[in-house]
């Protein structure tokens, strides 16, 4: 979308490439840490393959939340598409990702690649992020991806 360089994110969680492989890539594993705090993730199409859709709907369930996404006029609950580029288990995804729910913005296309990397701790998340049309939607997306780690390396931590 904007031609920048990529941000990187990375992360090292207590977990062999393979748990985290599942946990990124199946309905049950995203469910349980792909939202950020607050808010829920139901995954309705899982096709894991190169040109497969990935489609789920984040729900906002904590009060304040619910109360912050009423109080800005977004809907509580938003349907989130991605289509996979690549797919190489247990150590490389890619996906574009439908922007769409940006207001007053027409919707476009985000690319994340993602590798897994085996280290002695577990495994090294390393995600490239495309940057979002400006500055602070880039921040906005940096932001949730990191909480969205943190929030994995907390669930691998307590297994």
């Amino acid at each position: 979308m904007t031609g920048g360089t990529m941000e990187n994110i990375e992360r090292t969680v207590a977990a062999s490439p393979a748990r985290v492989w599942q946990l990124w890539t199946t309905g049950d594993g995203i469910a349980q840490w792909w939202a950020p705090d607050g808010f829920r993730t139901d995954v309705s199409t899982l096709d894991l393959q190169a040109g497969g859709e990935l489609r789920y709907r984040m729900t906002a369930v904590a009060p304040e939340q619910i109360a912050f996404m009423e109080q800005h006029g977004m809907p509580l609950s938003t349907e989130s598409r991605k289509v996979f580029t690549e797919v190489t288990e247990p150590t490389h995804l890619a996906y574009r990702s439908v922007i769409d729910f940006v207001p007053d913005h027409e919707p476009y296309e985000q690319l994340t690649i993602v590798d897994f990397e085996e280290v002695a701790e577990g495994t090294r998340v390393t995600m490239q992020v495309e940057p979002l049309h400006d500055e602070v939607w880039t921040q906005r997306l940096l932001d949730g991806r990191s909480n969205e780690l943190d929030n994995l390396a907390k669930l691998v931590a307590d297994e």
